[in-house]
């Protein structure tokens, strides 16, 4: 059996800054990642569409400064680098299928969504370098909790069907409520409303795929294109200039199909649809793409439920009572959907992951 103060479960972006600043602070901390690679819903991908060091944002790619402040904040004291959205160039509007889409000069965009140089896997991999690397563990999924005199029990799975045992003072639980409660067995058993609130959040794009055609050069930018379109008709329904800081040329959409009708139309034919529209929308040059991909995060057993194959609305900030009940004071939520303000979003992630650790530093000094 191994012991240690905190465990953090998930090594997303709220993982990982909830770990370094604990390490920070002289706790001894270990991160228990159920994946093979850091990031959580935070993947940065090549055109193979493997894990890679300058590539394509499979997941979040944007935040807004002005308005996540605290997101500002991280990106500077990790000292990276950041790029605007690219929004030069007109919009265009498909609305119905039968008529020609539009093209618009947009209107001023007041608060300009900003990425990462080397995409948002960059602001992970800065975190988990302030990490000692034998404080993180890949392949390995926290299956139950159990809650002792002292603190919790953790077992977990390696990724070669081992089990171990874990013996913590504190978890936090960096990951989406609805995702904690339906792969995590608990003893005693959560109170009942406790339990119900977790399964009733929608995780944040759990539902959506995204879709990239990565292209030799930006062929729409030089007819003063920006590379966004909005179509009512699909299968792409918002599209935008995916091309990266090193200049690295892409589109992207996200697809209007629901989770179990992609899966029955399957990839291949998902794909030449997108490509297919994005030709209508932005020329034949659209059909030459140099790769695609397609990351189907509803498709994703480490992301989504069953209940996030339907559609859900964006979690909205709520009280801050997560864990009730005899667990209250060994558990923490910190996934982002759990954050006061910004759930959800990248910055959300942050707000939940800063929260968590000073809940736990100051139940550590009463003690």
């Amino acid at each position: 059996m191994k012991a240690c103060r905190v465990a953090v479960v998930g090594a997303g972006l709220a993982g990982l800054y909830a770990a370094r600043a604990l390490h920070a602070s002289g706790i001894d901390v270990i991160v228990l990642e159920a994946r093979d690679r850091l990031g959580g819903r935070i993947l940065t991908a090549d055109e193979a569409g493997m894990p890679a060091e300058d590539g394509f944002d499979l997941g979040p790619s944007w935040y807004w400064p002005q308005m996540q402040p605290p997101m500002e904040t991280l990106i500077g004291e990790l000292g990276l680098h950041c790029f605007a959205q690219n929004s030069e160039g007109d919009v265009i509007i498909e609305r119905m299928s039968r008529e020609r889409p539009q093209r618009y000069r947009p209107t001023m965009v007041e608060q300009q969504s900003m990425r990462l140089s080397g995409g948002t896997a960059s602001a992970v991999r800065a975190l988990a370098r302030d990490i000692p690397a034998d404080r993180i563990r890949r392949d390995a999924t926290v299956t139950a909790m159990t809650l002792s005199d002292t603190g919790i029990e953790l077992t977990v799975k390696s990724g070669q069907g081992n089990f171990e045992i874990f013996r913590v003072e504190q978890v936090v639980a960096a990951l989406p409520p609805r995702l904690l409660e339906a792969t995590v067995s608990f003893s005693p058993q959560q109170d009942p409303g406790t339990a119900a609130r977790w399964r009733d959040t929608a995780t944040w794009m759990a539902p959506h795929a995204k879709f990239f055609a990565v292209y030799d050069e930006p062929f729409w930018r030089t007819v003063g294109l920006s590379g966004t379109a909005q179509s009512m008709v699909g299968p792409l329904v918002e599209i935008h200039d995916a091309t990266t800081a090193s200049g690295k040329a892409a589109l992207f959409g996200f697809p209007g199909v629901a989770a179990d009708q992609r899966a029955a139309l399957g990839e291949e034919l998902l794909k030449q649809a997108c490509l297919a529209q994005l030709s209508k929308l932005f020329g034949p040059a659209a059909l030459k793409p140099r790769a695609v991909l397609l990351k189907d995060w509803a498709a994703d057993p480490l992301t989504a439920t069953a209940a996030d194959r339907v559609g859900g609305g964006h979690p909205l900030p709520g009280n801050a009572q997560w864990v009730s009940g005899l667990w209250k004071d060994r558990l923490i939520l910190a996934g982002s959907e759990t954050s006061p303000s910004e759930p959800g979003y990248l910055a959300g992630a942050v707000i939940a992951a800063g929260l968590a650790v000073a809940d736990i530093l100051s139940k550590m000094d009463s003690r």
